[in-house]
C-alpha cells in the first residue's frame, strides 16, 4: 500500500505531501491546478519516462518520493532485497525518482541507488495506475487476451505454463532439425575432422602427465655420467672413503666423534648438545643410504633413453595439433568426443529428430486444445460479469462478448501447429485470438469496443472490467486518471458506486472532475493553485469535512458560494454514504475464483 508520497518541483506543483490511507481517496482541483501532476509523479515511481518538462520553471530537478506499506514476504519484498534495499525502522520502503532540469533522471530505493528498471519491477507488485493511455491499451488484443486470463486465474495459467514448456522443447527440436538437414555437409565435415583427431589419440593412447614425466626420466637418462660424479661425491663427503680412510673421515664419521667428545664431558651444558648431533646423524645416514640406493640404480641405458625419445616424439605430434600439454590433449578429446553427440547427421538420427518433433506437436496441440477451452470457458462468465457490471453504469441495454477464436496460421509460418483439422499459429500465449465486442443494445451487432464505443463508453467498460478484475489482481494499490472522462448524471453516481467497492479489497486512488464521484470517497484531496510574483505554484491538501462540502459544491457547476450548491453536495454526500453502508452491511463480498 502507498503510505504517502512527497512531491517537489513537479509541473506547477512547488511542493506538496499526499497522506494515504487504504479505502477511496479522491484528488479534484480546478482546472490546470496540477491534478495530473500526482498521476505523473505516481509514473515517475513506477519507473516511467522521465522528461525535463515536467520540471517546475526556476527548479533545478523535481523529486517525488514514495513510502510503501510491503508485506516481508512479498514478491517487491524479493525485489527490494535482491537490490540491496534497506527498509526504514517502521518497515516501510521509501522508494525515490529525481528528474534534473537537463533530463538526467536518478532512482533509489531504500536509501540505495538502483536502475529505474528496479522501481518498475518493484511497482508492478504494488501500485497499477489506469488513464487514458490504458484505455486505448486495451484496444490491442495482447491486452485483451491479458485480461480474459487474469480473470481466468488458475485455470487458464496452469495450461499456459504447460503450454509453453512443451512450446520450448518443440521449437528446440524443429530449430536443431532444420540445421542438421540444412548444414548436415559441413556437420559432417566437423564430424570426420573430430573422429580423425580421436583415432589419433586413442593411438598413442597418452597419460595424464606423461609428458613431462618423460622430460625428468630423458634428462636422467642423458645425464647419467654427470649424475654419478655429483651422488658419489655426496655419497664421499657424507662417509668418506672406506678403500682409503687416509682421504679423510666422511661427515658421518666427524659427527660421531663429536657425540662422544660431548658425551663424555663433565660439562653438563656440552653433553645436552649431544641428543641434537644424534638426531643429524640419523638424518645424515638417511640421506646417504637414499645416495647409495641411487647410485646403484644409476646405470647407462642407451636402449630405454632412445625409447623414452621416441615417445616423446609421438607425445608431441599430438601437442602440436591439439594443445600445449597431454594434460590439454585429453581434454580436447573429452570435449570432442562430447560434441560428436551432437553432430549425428545420419539419416537415422534425422529421422529420430523428426519423429520426437511430431510427438511434440501432438502434445503441443492438447495443451493448446486444453488452453482454448479453459478461455472459452472463461470468456462466458467475463461475458456475463462484464455486461452485469456496464447495466449499473448507465449502459443497460449494452452487453460485452469476449470472442476466442483460433487464430489461423499464414502461408509462410514456419511454426505451423496442426491443431483438429486446421493449421494454427502458435504463439507463445497460445493458438487463439481474443477480443471483446461491444454490443450497443439487444439485437445489435456485436462489434469491436474500438469501432462500437465512445470515450465515455470506454471508460465505464474498462471501470467495469477493472472492478471484475478485483479479485484476481494481486497490486493493492490502483490508480485511476479520470477514467469518468465523458460521463455524468447517473453514470458518474454509478462509476462512484464502483470505485468505492473496488476500495473494499484495494486502496483506490481516484483524480476526477466528477462531484458525483468524489462524494464516494472516504478521504478528499484537493489540489490548490496560487499566484504570486507572476509566477504560479499549486499545493495539496486533505480537506475536512466543512471543506469537502465546499469543493463539491464548486464540482457542481461552480456553486460553492451558494447555500443551494452546498445543500446539493451534502446531499450527494448523504446518497453516497447511504449506498456504501448498504453494500458493506447488505451485501456478501464477491466469490473469489480459484
Amino acid at each position: 500500500m502507498l503510505a504517502e508520497m512527497r512531491i517537489q518541483g513537479l509541473g506547477v506543483i512547488d511542493e506538496a505531501t499526499l497522506q494515504l490511507d487504504p479505502g477511496f481517496t479522491v484528488v479534484t482541483g480546478e482546472t490546470g491546478a496540477g491534478k495530473t501532476m500526482v498521476v505523473t509523479g505516481l509514473h515517475l515511481l513506477s519507473g516511467g519516462r522521465a522528461e525535463a518538462s515536467r520540471v517546475r520553471s526556476g527548479a533545478s530537478r523535481a523529486v517525488v518520493e514514495g513510502r510503501f506499506h510491503v508485506p516481508p514476504d512479498s514478491a517487491a519484498a524479493k525485489i527490494a532485497a535482491e537490490a540491496a534495499a534497506d527498509p526504514d525502522e517502521d518497515g516501510s520502503l521509501i522508494a525515490l525518482r529525481t528528474v534534473g532540469s537537463d533530463g538526467r533522471s536518478r532512482a533509489h530505493l531504500g536509501g540505495r541507488s538502483v536502475p529505474v528498471g528496479v522501481l518498475a519491477e518493484i511497482a508492478e507488485q504494488l501500485i497499477a495506475v489506469h488513464g487514458q493511455n490504458d484505455q486505448l491499451r486495451l484496444l490491442h488484443p495482447a491486452e485483451q487476451r491479458a485480461v480474459l486470463d487474469t480473470f481466468a486465474g488458475d485455470a487458464v495459467a496452469k495450461a499456459l505454463a504447460e503450454y509453453r514448456s512443451t512450446r520450448a522443447e518443440w521449437l528446440d527440436v524443429i530449430e536443431e532439425l532444420r540445421e542438421k538437414t540444412e548444414r548436415a555437409r559441413e556437420l559432417a565435415k566437423q564430424a570426420d575432422m573430430l573422429q580423425h583427431g580421436l583415432k589419433e589419440i586413442e593411438a598413442v593412447d597418452p597419460k595424464p602427465g606423461e609428458d613431462a614425466a618423460l622430460v625428468d626420466e630423458a634428462r636422467r637418462l642423458a645425464d647419467v655420467d654427470q649424475l654419478r660424479e655429483a651422488a658419489a661425491g655426496a655419497h664421499f663427503s657424507l662417509s668418506g672413503s672406506p678403500e682409503d680412510p687416509s682421504d679423510g673421515a666422511g661427515a658421518m664419521a666427524l659427527i660421531d666423534e663429536a657425540r662422544r667428545r660431548l658425551a663424555a664431558s663433565e660439562d653438563p651444558k656440552l653433553r645436552d648438545l649431544e641428543p641434537r648431533l644424534a638426531e643429524a646423524a640419523v638424518l645424515l645416514s638417511d640421506v646417504n643410504n637414499e645416495l647409495s640406493g641411487y647410485l646403484e640404480g644409476l646405470e647407462a641405458d642407451p636402449a630405454r633413453l632412445e625409447q623414452v625419445l621416441a615417445r616423446q616424439a609421438e607425445l608431441k605430434m599430438l601437442t602440436r595439433k591439439y594443445a600445449t600439454d597431454i594434460d590439454g590433449v585429453l581434454a580436447w578429446a573429452a570435449d570432442a568426443a562430447q560434441t560428436l553427440t551432437g553432430l549425428d547427421t545420419s539419416e537415422e538420427a534425422l529421422a529420430a529428430l523428426a519423429h520426437r518433433r511430431d510427438e511434440l506437436a501432438a502434445e503441443l496441440a492438447r495443451h493448446a486444445s486444453t488452453l482454448s477451452e479453459e478461455r472459452e470457458r472463461a470468456a462466458q462468465e467475463l461475458s456475463s460479469e462484464v455486461t452485469t457490471e456496464l447495466a449499473g453504469l448507465a449502459m443497460g441495454a449494452a452487453g460485452i462478448d469476449v470472442a476466442v477464436r483460433p487464430k489461423v496460421a499464414a502461408a509462410d509460418d514456419a511454426h505451423a501447429l496442426q491443431v483438429g483439422d486446421v493449421l494454427l499459429s502458435a504463439g507463445s500465449d497460445g493458438v487463439d485470438e481474443v477480443e471483446i465486442r461491444l454490443r450497443a443494445h439487444d439485437g445489435a451487432q456485436a462489434l469491436p469496443i474500438h469501432k462500437a464505443a465512445s470515450g465515455g463508453e470506454l471508460s465505464r467498460v474498462m471501470l467495469a472490467i477493472e472492478v471484475v478484475l478485483a479479485h484476481a489482481d494481486p497490486v493493492p494499490t490502483m490508480v485511476f486518471d479520470e477514467v469518468d472522462a465523458g460521463v455524468g448524471g447517473r453514470a458518474a453516481i454509478e462509476i462512484g458506486r464502483r470505485l468505492a467497492r473496488l476500495a473494499r479489497s484495494h486502496q483506490v486512488v481516484v483524480v476526477t472532475h466528477l462531484a458525483q464521484v468524489a462524494a464516494f470517497a472516504d478521504r478528499h484531496l484537493v489540489v490548490d493553485k496560487s499566484a504570486k510574483g507572476g509566477l504560479t505554484k499549486s499545493g495539496v491538501k486533505t480537506l475536512s469535512s466543512e471543506q469537502r462540502v465546499v469543493e463539491l459544491a464548486r464540482m457542481l457547476a461552480g456553486m460553492e458560494s451558494t447555500e443551494t450548491g452546498r445543500a446539493h453536495a451534502e446531499e450527494l454526500l448523504g446518497l453516497a454514504e447511504t449506498v456504501k453502508r448498504e453494500a458493506i452491511n447488505g451485501k456478501k463480498g464477491r466469490r473469489k475464483r480459484s
